[in-house]
């Protein structure tokens, strides 16, 4: 598992985000996939944008899947309480807006606010199977590195399948798509892995 923290790689979620609520104006129910979210740190660094970007009702109307192939990490999902110095790294209006103090002394919780437009998924991405379909955004970072170059091109098709038209993908920034992808996503962030999907022609 790659290390990892709150707000790490803000540039990148920040523009899937602002892409994503411009492609979903209007509609009534926006579809997001963390795909390997592991301890959540990504997790909730992403609904916290989604909340301010689409607002506090607007946030309701959100469906974020939330999936790792560690069960465990389901649990940490649930429970949504990190040490204090794990929030330290994020910016005072965020951390005193979605955190609270827990019941142990130094631990503090996430906002049910948050947690509660939150599915944690035992999934292996490795199966191609989406854990839906018409998804608005999928974010998956820090796992790519761990396939070989052939499943990578597998599991960037099945995010083309499960993805709506027009949604969005964020990769990790060192993690480009294959030349096989050509086609299949165009990249709308310089500077940043963040593509929109674009029909195939056959």
């Amino acid at each position: 598992m790659a290390f990892s923290f709150f707000f790490r790689d803000l540039p990148t979620l920040e523009a899937a985000v602002n892409n994503m609520y411009d492609a979903t104006i209007g509609q009534s129910r926006v579809r997001v996939w963390d795909a390997g979210c592991a301890m959540g740190y990504e997790l909730f660094t992403l609904s916290m944008l989604l909340s301010e970007k689409f607002g506090h009702f607007g946030y309701r109307k959100i469906t974020i899947y939330a999936s790792d192939i560690e069960k465990e990490f389901g649990d940490i999902i649930k429970k949504a309480e990190y040490p204090g110095g794990d929030i330290e790294r994020i910016p005072d209006y965020y951390r005193n807006k979605y955190f609270s103090p827990a019941e142990a002394e130094g631990i503090f919780r996430v906002s049910e606010h948050l947690c509660s437009q939150i599915s944690f998924l035992h999934h292996d991405i490795l199966t191609l199977k989406p854990v839906s379909e018409a998804l608005n955004l999928i974010v998956c970072k820090n796992v790519m590195l761990h396939f070989q170059p052939d499943e990578r091109i597998e599991v960037f098709r099945m995010f083309h399948r499960a993805l709506a038209p027009g949604g969005i993908l964020a990769n990790e920034n060192t993690q480009k798509l294959p030349v096989e992808l050509d086609g299949y996503f165009e990249q709308i962030v310089d500077g940043a892995q963040v593509y929109r999907r674009l029909e195939v022609r056959r």
